[in-house]
């Protein structure tokens, strides 16, 4: 498990202790990784963070990790890490450039400047996180309101009054809150029966394929069955009938329409 460290002191302070040989405090649940690390001494350095010295930034770095190694508590591999990079970044920033660089390693000014980007982002990102954390918050700055429906207001610094008055109100109260409750109204269906009969009056019509919706009733209006009533009804009715042999039914695939028709008998 990784743990971080933060100097109770400022950073350049810090800093100055770190040079003068003096100890450095350290406080556990500080920084939240060597980026963050790195963007608190990046801060202290009072410049663009597109612009600062990746140099003098690796020096606060490394004099950080020294002495925090040195009142002995043991780094997250992460932190040891960073610091190994910066070495390395530094010595190639000081190093003459080579004549022929390598193909599969970026220059050192390249990698600095990415450095620098994504401390400028983290910096972004964190100042982002605490403007929202200014906000008003709810049930700090700002609170909701009740119901203003739900009270009456007596304009009276006196109430008078029983325990019959009081219980009085409160059942009035009980009984508007009960009567504002919504209650739908149970939906009706289409009779199984009655479109059995009514399909029965239509054989004689239904002599070619007619789709179910153009055999079901499909009243609208009111408060009778739906449609989704009228054709199931309908649907299961003509089931009935085809399994008697008056009706026949289609369907060419799948959640196509269905067709119904009267059954041709043919003549002995």
């Amino acid at each position: 498990m990784s743990q971080t460290f933060q100097p109770n002191l400022d950073f350049a302070a810090a800093t100055q202790a770190a040079q003068d040989g003096e100890a450095l405090i350290i406080d556990l649940e500080g920084y939240e990784g060597p980026l963050h690390v790195l963007l608190a001494l990046a801060r202290g350095q009072k410049v663009d963070l597109l612009q600062l010295s990746i140099l003098k930034l690796a020096d606060q770095y490394l004099a950080f990790v020294q002495q925090a190694r040195r009142a002995q508590f043991s780094l997250a591999a992460d932190y040891l890490v960073m610091a190994a990079w910066l070495a390395y970044l530094k010595s190639r920033l000081l190093l003459p450039k080579p004549e022929q660089p390598r193909a599969d390693e970026a220059p050192a000014q390249e990698i600095a400047a990415r450095l620098a980007y994504r401390l400028a982002k983290l910096d972004a990102m964190r100042q982002a996180a605490e403007a929202l954390m200014a906000l008003p918050q709810l049930g700090r700055e700002v609170f909701a309101r009740g119901d203003p429906q739900s009270m009456t207001v007596i304009p009276s610094g006196r109430i008078e009054g029983d325990l019959y008055g009081l219980m009085s109100a409160y059942i009035g109260q009980r009984t508007k809150e009960a009567s504002r409750r919504y209650s739908p109204a149970p939906p009706t269906a289409y009779p199984l029966e009655e479109a059995r009969d009514r399909l029965r009056r239509l054989l004689p019509e239904l002599g070619r394929w007619t789709p179910l919706a153009g055999v079901a009733p499909l009243e609208s209006g009111g408060s009778g069955p739906s449609r989704a009533s009228y054709l199931a009804s309908t649907l299961s009715a003509g089931l009935e009938l085809v399994r008697e042999g008056a009706l026949e039914a289609r369907q060419l695939e799948a959640f196509a329409d269905i067709y119904l028709r009267s059954r041709k008998v043919n003549a002995a």
